[in-house]
């Protein structure tokens, strides 16, 4: 009985230690980050709370002054690493074909291109709405010099074993745009071509057999890229627009992350309008005939074209079309968002890059950072059925005040951020946020690789 007791004691001292331990680190971090926000003197942002379970408190950095910790001890570093961790990201070096060297640039013996001194451009116009995995690769590369690096969500990492996933980084949605046809020497085209070498490399890699691809990073933003190779690398985790165009056991959300479309209306810079200096109630521009889904806007223009106080008509990139745009969304106070070939469309991101509070009509829509980011607080969602209902949108648009309306416009402001892609990219904008959705999304692909290797040693990896 006494050996039992001393042992109960032992056992409750250890765990009082480590209770003991873990308040005190937390309330060290805690005071330290309250510390750092006073002196600060600037003001707190709700999204900063709502949207960064990994935010930093004692890693901030100011736009006058970073805060250098150098000389704090190695306690302080652990309590450090308590309140964030980094993505750490292992890229494969794939030849310049796959990425910068679709762009026109030339690698002159380098796989990659000194960004220091050198940043290859992207092509404009709606080729910008799905460069997505060029602003990532653009990342990974910046964040490898550590005095320019700043506060990041995702580090590259040189040797794979130190990584959390694997990135790849192929330039999908441009190489679909510029080189999905077939030209007069060619029997394949180099889109064709250069996802079927991608398969090749990439199913030959230690990496890829280590984990079945499930901790690969694969972009395909365009709903047309990696078309040919999206069957064979489906357990990679995509970095998709939507699922309009996949069947739900390559692509879902369970496993792969939306990313927001670049915007291409001009961000709405010093917004100092409200409702009423915006004269039109409800603006659309764009294609109005679309297959598939998108059958929705004919039946809407049929239904608005005659509404006095809504534009609805149709547009493009030609003629100026991307300025009328401009123009037109940040004159109005309700943009349609609604759906076309596929579910999504980059005009939901110009409408809040407009600051015009988007009206979403797709049902089968996917959104970015969902799991973290309530929409409801800045967009308006109707269903297909009900808004081809006579007189059931407008009416709808028309029974939101301007109270309720400038609470929407304000959120639009405070978010707007999310949606910005930029290099440098800068803490909470479009990069930094797929990179955070990405680790959100490691624990479940950690649990099916772990659970693939249960029999390893009796079948091998």
């Amino acid at each position: 009985m006494e050996e039992r007791n001393v042992q109960s004691v032992g056992i409750f001292c250890k765990k009082s230690s480590l209770t003991c331990l873990f308040t005190v680190t937390s309330i060290f971090c805690f005071l330290s980050w309250f510390s750092m926000f006073q002196s600060s003197h600037q003001p707190f942002s709700s999204i900063d709370l709502s949207i960064s379970p990994n935010f930093n408190p004692l890693a901030v950095v100011h736009d006058d002054q970073t805060l250098v910790r150098n000389d704090f001890d190695a306690g302080m570093i652990g309590v450090e690493s308590s309140c964030k961790q980094q993505l750490k990201v292992f890229m494969y070096d794939l030849p310049p074909e796959f990425h910068f060297g679709l762009l026109g640039w030339k690698g002159k013996k380098s796989v990659w291109p000194d960004i220091r001194t050198e940043v290859p451009p992207y092509p404009g116009g709606l080729n910008l709405q799905h460069s997505i995995e060029y602003w990532l690769t653009l990342d990974l590369l910046y964040s490898e010099f550590a005095n320019l690096s700043g506060q990041r969500s995702a580090l590259r990492v040189l040797n794979s074993s130190d990584a959390d996933v694997v990135f790849v980084p192929f330039f999908s949605s441009v190489c679909y745009n510029r080189f999905s046809r077939l030209q007069p020497d060619q029997k394949m085209s180099t889109n064709a071509l250069l996802q079927q070498q991608l398969v090749t490399f990439l199913t030959a890699q230690e990496e890829w057999k280590r984990s079945g691809g499930k901790d690969h990073v694969i972009l395909a933003h365009h709903p047309n890229s990696l078309l040919d190779a999206r069957t064979k690398l489906w357990p990679a985790m995509f970095i998709l627009s939507d699922f309009g165009r996949y069947p739900p056991n390559i692509a879902n959300v369970e496993k792969d992350i939306i990313a927001p479309y670049k915007h291409v209306v001009r961000n709405y810079i010093n917004d100092s309008s409200d409702f009423d200096s915006r004269p039109t109630l409800l603006y659309f521009q764009g294609a109005i005939y679309r297959k598939d889904g998108g059958y929705v806007r004919q039946e809407l223009f049929y239904l608005l074209k005659d509404e006095k106080d809504v534009h609805f008509s149709f547009g493009s990139i030609q003629n100026d079309g991307i300025n009328q745009a401009t123009l037109g969304m940040q004159a109005s106070k309700f943009c349609l968002n609604i759906a076309g070939d596929t579910p999504s469309s980059n005009r939901l991101f110009d409408a809040i890059a407009s600051h015009c509070v988007p009206v979403i009509i797709s049902d089968e829509i996917e959104l970015p950072y969902e799991d973290i980011l309530d929409y409801s607080e800045f967009c308006i969602f109707v269903r297909t059925a009900d808004a081809l209902k006579e007189k059931f949108l407008i009416n709808l648009i028309r029974s939101i005040g301007k109270e309720e309306w400038s609470r929407m416009w304000i959120k639009l402001k405070d978010v707007e951020r999310l949606f910005e892609y930029q290099f440098p990219s800068e803490e909470k904008d479009a990069v930094q946020m797929i990179w955070e959705a990405i680790a959100r999304k490691l624990p479940a692909a950690k649990m099916k690789i772990h659970r693939n290797w249960r029999f390893s040693r009796t079948n091998g990896r």
